[in-house]
């Protein structure tokens, strides 16, 4: 289903009962509706960044809900489509704490292969619906996921920003790993102390202190 290391370590999952008829739930949908990401783009945050590959968790929560936007990794719209306000709240941040200017495109598709995995936490959405999708059964497929990592003995970074990530912080009981806890980048919290607290430089110094490779966050290139 997705070409890499996640296919073996997800196997069990693709085949119990939930996820079967959350599959078919999905179909029908992306039959009956517009839907969003491409259907062909749904796991693109684990095409991109390989079990093995992953050192930050990024949560976000359900798909961009305009046409163009959703691609599979949270927060990220393809090259061409204009940047949605999180997203441009990110990248202020992002220059605020490490001095990058903002990219012309709000691809993240770098930073995915950097090893940032981009995951949201329900999969897919109809078109100007948001969390549409919310009780198909995706929460229980990307909590199953969130275990797998809070697992992994190499050290990750989680990051959540916002009440729906934060929710799921009980699952992170691993204590070789990172926790950063925002508010959400929103036009409506970003103010409320998004904005200053350097999420960027956090995740790069506990990596470099774990002996990790740091993550080049710089789009621009």
């Amino acid at each position: 289903m997705i070409g890499n290391s996640w296919d073996d370590i997800l196997k069990a999952e693709f085949h119990k009962p939930y996820f079967l008829e959350l599959t078919s739930k999905i179909k029908n949908e992306y039959a009956q509706y517009p839907c969003f990401p491409p259907i062909g783009d749904v796991f693109n945050a684990f095409r991109l960044t390989p079990y093995e590959q992953v050192k930050v968790v990024l949560l976000g929560q359900d798909p961009y809900h305009n046409p163009s936007e959703a691609m599979g990794l949270c927060f990220s719209v393809p090259s061409g489509v204009p940047k949605p306000p999180s997203l441009e709240n990110i990248f202020t941040e992002l220059k605020n704490d490490l001095g990058f200017d903002a990219p012309s495109s709000g691809d993240l598709t770098k930073w995915a292969k950097e090893g940032v995995l981009l995951l949201n936490t329900i999969m897919t959405v109809r078109k100007n619906a948001p969390l549409s999708h919310q009780d198909f059964g995706w929460q229980t497929f990307t909590d199953e996921v969130i275990k797998i990592l809070n697992q992994k003995q190499d050290p990750l970074v989680f990051v959540l920003w916002g009440s729906h990530a934060k929710s799921k912080k009980p699952l992170l009981t691993n204590p070789n790993h990172y926790i950063i806890e925002n508010v959400h980048p929103s036009p409506l919290s970003a103010y409320r102390g998004f904005f200053g607290s350097k999420p960027f430089s956090k995740i790069n110094h506990y990596l470099k202190e774990q002996n990790a490779k740091p993550i080049n966050f710089d789009l621009r290139a």
